[in-house]
């Protein structure tokens, strides 16, 4: 099957490397060639990572890099037959691409989105294919974490689903399937412990040490909230934040902690600009 991936950034490059290194050929696209290239140059120091733990061999860097080429014009994307969006997490951006995507492909191409919080109903809607839509929501870092949030559609047909099912596992990772509803089940629930987290530290209740380390150790975390903020970027849990919010009738339990607001107004959005609530 012929992949391609939309977007280059954090979740596109991995999500491009976790194909490729599955035997896939993978098409990565992104508005410009500078963009590409650090993508690409992300996803080779990853591998090179996985070889120093000797998790791979050199045969394996191969194999993956030579699975990978890109473009810069999404028309190259007419023969892909699973393309799956990882643009900014902005509405009129997705929905511009699926319109776009919808024209490009053959009607029997499976057109999925990354999207981390965004609704994937009103991302089919513009489109003509509304059965072979659905959500692919992938973790960070995708090549390492193992799930696959599957986000169903009122009309993506059980056959798109098990496609899309049977890929995911292909790829070593466990999909997990849950409707479509505002942060679905992931962000819904990790989006508002980050915030709240981020209150505690506003107010003062603890440093932002100790606030991790609670809950690495009393909850059997990997990582504390406020680093997890970092990784994923400031301004992508302010955005979610904003969604549930929106989506949630303007439910004040997803008001976004002024800190938050704070920070991402500061472009202090974590390790992507070097600083969030630590500094990199």
């Amino acid at each position: 099957m012929k992949i391609g991936v939309i977007g280059s950034g954090t979740m596109g490059n991995g999500i491009a490397h976790a194909f490729a290194s599955s035997g896939y050929k993978v098409l990565l696209h992104d508005i410009n060639q500078e963009f590409l290239e650090k993508g690409m140059s992300t996803i080779k120091k990853n591998l090179n990572r996985f070889f120093d733990k000797q998790k791979i061999t050199k045969e394996d860097i191969d194999l993956t890099l030579n699975n990978i080429s890109t473009t810069t014009s999404l028309d190259d994307m007419k023969d892909r037959e699973l393309i799956i969006e990882a643009a900014t997490e902005n509405f009129d951006i997705k929905s511009l691409i699926f319109t776009q995507l919808d024209k490009i492909t053959s009607d029997e191409c499976i057109l999925a989105s990354n999207t981390s919080s965004i609704s994937i109903n009103k991302i089919a809607d513009s489109t003509n294919r509304a059965s072979k839509v659905i959500g692919m929501h992938f973790m960070n870092p995708v090549p390492i974490m193992k799930l696959v949030e599957i986000i169903k559609t009122n009309q993506t047909s059980e056959k798109t689903v098990k496609t899309v099912r049977n890929i995911s596992i292909s790829l070593d990772k466990q999909p997990v399937e849950c409707l479509d509803s505002p942060g679905f089940i992931s962000n819904r629930v990790l989006m508002p412990m980050i915030n709240e987290a981020i209150y505690a530290l506003m107010e003062g209740v603890a440093t932002k040490e100790s606030i991790d380390e609670i809950m690495k150790l009393g909850m059997s975390h990997p990582m504390g909230p406020l680093r997890l903020a970092d990784l994923i970027g400031l301004d992508v849990c302010l955005s979610i934040m904003n969604v549930l919010k929106d989506g949630f009738n303007g439910n004040s339990k997803y008001n976004p902690c002024p800190l938050l607001v704070e920070l991402c107004k500061e472009n202090k959005l974590g390790r992507k600009t070097g600083e969030g609530f630590y500094k990199y």
